[in-house]
């Protein structure tokens, strides 16, 4: 496994398995005790439970239990809120009546719900990490106790601390031969996997620069209002989680990620340093703690630049795209989402696609659904007991996520060492909250959280209420 501590520069192998970047066990032969073919013989079954039964993890559920390969059932499932985790049971329920065995004992609500799930698993099932990523770490550590498998949602860290927490897990994980998955699935998008091995091939020549966009109007809970008086504080917080830097890293984090990660694979490389600027405009009630544009600016060792432009203010032009810019041509990594990728390489810097003759590649019109192709890809590795662990590179790129966030919120350049050394834990003691816990992040008499102030707090992203 590649040093956790710097960004690797040597580009991947180019037939890595399925070319995702994937880290490998350091043995082909490696055996572990806690393989699914430990009861394989007496049991093939795949049990499932979903942690984090919010829509992102409803949709997880629902790819996992798609998979054709075997037979998989979501045996228990966990969450903070009821009535998620309700409503969450019956879509997939009416989806899935033959694979949803999750009867009212197997149906936790709580802050300890997650191990009360995972406890009804056997080694080599897998846990479906969907909480908010603050408590990717706590619930991933204990994943790793059980000895199961785990697909956990992007980001998986928030700040520098955490981060470190889950290089040394994923370490930890791969030498137990566990199989992890990582929520960016563009990487499995076989499109975009072609595009990677004609940019290889010198289709576009040197890669000179990268552009990538997410821009629209509100988006998640990233936009939160103050909080209902009656409500308890911690719950409202976990519930808006987007809207709070130390639940999710905030817009940066949860929306920006996928652009930063398939511009970077196109790269083969993690930058070392950002620069950025953002700022709060028609903030109107909102409470949050973003802000509504950010503009990042990453440098990779080479000189290279990836421009990341980020908006979530309604009535302007929208684009939700990535590109590269090469010595002898032009590419669309995405083109209008994450999926279909409608991935081109244009003979100049023209991409317009009213100019056909300037395209010289491009994908066919329907492609495989990428969300669906990383749990084929997970459960065939289970299967198989083929070496599948993505904790490294999805670490890698939260804290390169990370790092241009923290570059618009403090008005400094931050390098990647910057980052994975911040001492700012934006949630100790996460791994203890209850109920009756405060808030990692409080108000003050007015209602208003903390919000960065580039320029006047430089070495950390927001101070005390």
């Amino acid at each position: 496994m590649a040093s956790s501590q710097e960004p690797s520069h040597n580009p991947a192998n180019r037939r890595g398995f399925l070319k995702t970047g994937t880290t490998f066990a350091a043995a082909a032969g490696l055996t572990s005790t806690l393989s699914r073919s430990v009861h394989a013989a007496e049991d093939n079954k795949i049990r499932v439970a979903l942690i984090g039964c919010g829509g992102r993890g409803t949709g997880a559920a629902g790819d996992a239990l798609s998979v054709d390969n075997g037979e998989i059932e979501l045996v228990a499932m966990a969450d903070v809120f009821e009535n998620r985790l309700s409503s969450s049971y019956a879509k997939l329920k009416e989806d899935f009546p033959k694979k949803v065995d999750v009867p009212a004992d197997r149906q936790f609500v709580g802050f300890d719900g997650y191990k009360k799930a995972m406890d009804t698993l056997r080694p080599g099932d897998v846990a479906i990490l969907t909480s908010p990523p603050a408590f990717r770490w706590v619930m991933f550590k204990y994943a790793i106790e059980k000895g199961l498998n785990v697909f956990m949602e992007k980001p998986v860290t928030v700040d520098g601390p955490t981060s470190k927490k889950m290089f040394d897990l994923g370490k930890l994980s791969v030498e137990r031969n566990l199989k992890v998955g990582v929520g960016l699935m563009c990487r499995h998008c076989v499109v975009r996997q072609e595009l990677l091995d004609r940019i290889r091939n010198g289709e576009i020549g040197d890669i000179l620069m990268l552009r990538a966009y997410r821009m629209a109007g509100p988006t998640g809970s990233a936009a939160t209002t103050k909080k209902p008086p009656e409500m308890n504080e911690l719950l409202y917080q976990i519930g808006r989680f987007h809207g709070f830097l130390w639940a999710s890293g905030g817009a940066v984090s949860d929306f920006l990620i996928h652009n930063i990660d398939e511009c970077c694979w196109m790269k083969e490389d993690w930058p070392v340093k950002a620069q950025a600027s953002g700022g709060r405009h028609y903030r109107n009630d909102c409470v949050d703690q973003n802000f509504d544009t950010y503009s990042i600016e990453y440098t990779f060792k080479d000189g290279t630049k990836l421009f990341v432009n980020g908006r979530t203010i309604p009535g302007c032009r929208d684009e939700f795209a990535s590109y590269a810019h090469g010595t002898k041509g032009s590419a669309v990594i995405s083109a209008s989402g994450h999926s279909p990728a409608k991935c081109r390489i244009y003979s100049g810097q023209n991409m317009s696609k009213s100019n056909a003759s300037n395209i010289v590649w491009q994908g066919p019109p329907n492609e495989p659904n990428p969300y669906r192709l990383e749990w084929n890809d997970l459960i065939n590795a289970i299967r198989k007991d083929l070496p599948y662990n993505e904790v490294e590179r999805g670490v890698k790129a939260s804290l390169v996520t990370s790092m241009g966030r923290m570059a618009a919120h403090t008005g400094v350049e931050i390098s990647y060492d910057d980052m994975l050394n911040c001492e700012h834990e934006f949630a100790p003691g996460l791994e203890n909250l209850t109920y009756q816990s405060a808030a990692p992040v409080l108000a003050n008499a007015n209602g208003i959280y903390p919000v960065p102030q580039p320029g006047i707090i430089t070495n950390r992203e927001y101070g005390d209420s």
